[in-house]
């Protein structure tokens, strides 16, 4: 929801102080860029559903690589359950992802095990649906559905700033943050008052909380830095600040937001180890 609108809402980010944690984990730790009192000073308007107006997202492109290994410790199979007295066979788990087509599995890396898809109605529409998939020895297994927002005008192909599109494609997930202490995030999360945002949004409804708790979807934004973090490797004009964060009850500038317990959960069980991605888009698109 950053950077991206022609909207204009208040939204506070300021430097950090002594009271703003960054909360790295041991695997990250090396990598991890330190942030500039630059990259959390701003004063300017919300535009999408990331951090300010001026906060921007880069489209890390995510090379398909071949090949397979070993199944995270999160898989499981399910168990088999008595028919009629009788044993029935475990269901057979999809080996591809549903509703992926052969151009989208291509962009995502042999070694992820962890995929959350997020589907959109239609190309026009700012609803869609998320589920959080884990790749097991049989097979892709679902998680719940999550009902969701997108940006105000749907997907694009080709996002920039100010479109009030989403982008589509298959981006890594690397970092995380929020206003809200770490409610025990695997990912790297940076705690800082830099995520205030008041407002309302296009429905009118409040945006307060909204960046209680984010994830950075890496379109145009550097990996290992904070979701504040205005680096844009593709050039502003590309847009960026595209997050997963609280939803507010309406559209996006071009983030996707779900109600905060799921992003919790997905801030808990996304490990950096298992490489998760997020796979977006509208349903025509994702088919491809």
């Amino acid at each position: 929801m950053v950077a991206d609108s022609k909207r204009t809402f208040r939204g506070l980010h300021r430097a950090r102080s002594a009271s703003d944690q960054v909360l790295v984990s041991p695997t990250r730790a090396s990598s991890r860029v330190p942030l500039t009192a630059a990259a959390l000073v701003v004063v300017a308007t919300i535009t999408g559903c990331g951090a300010t107006g001026a906060a921007t997202a880069h489209n890390a492109s995510v090379a398909a690589t071949a090949g397979n290994t070993p199944a995270s410790s999160h898989s499981a199979r399910s168990e088999a359950r008595p028919v009629n007295g009788i044993d029935a066979p475990a269901p057979e788990l999809p080996r591809q992802l549903p509703g992926l087509g052969p151009d989208t599995r291509a962009k995502i890396p042999a070694q992820t095990r962890q995929v959350v898809v997020v589907t959109g109605q239609s190309k026009n529409s700012n609803r869609s649906q998320v589920v959080l998939y884990r790749r097991t020895p049989e097979g892709w297994q679902a998680g719940a559905r999550w009902s969701a927002h997108n940006a105000l005008k749907g997907w694009t192909d080709d996002h920039h700033l100010g479109d009030l599109r989403s982008p589509i494609g298959v981006f890594t997930l690397s970092d995380a943050g929020g206003l809200m202490p770490d409610p025990g995030s695997n990912l790297t999360y940076t705690h800082s008052t830099g995520f205030t945002v008041g407002g309302t949004g296009f429905d009118g409804e409040s945006l307060a909380g909204a960046f209680d708790y984010v994830i950075a979807i890496d379109y145009n934004h550097k990996k290992g830095t904070s979701p504040l973090d205005w680096t844009r490797p593709l050039g502003a004009d590309k847009g960026g600040g595209i997050w997963l964060h609280v939803d507010h009850g309406g559209p996006t500038h071009g983030c996707v937001s779900i109600a905060e317990q799921h992003v919790k959960e997905l801030l808990r069980t996304l490990d950096p180890a298992l490489h998760p991605v997020v796979v977006m888009g509208d349903a025509d698109s994702l088919g491809r």
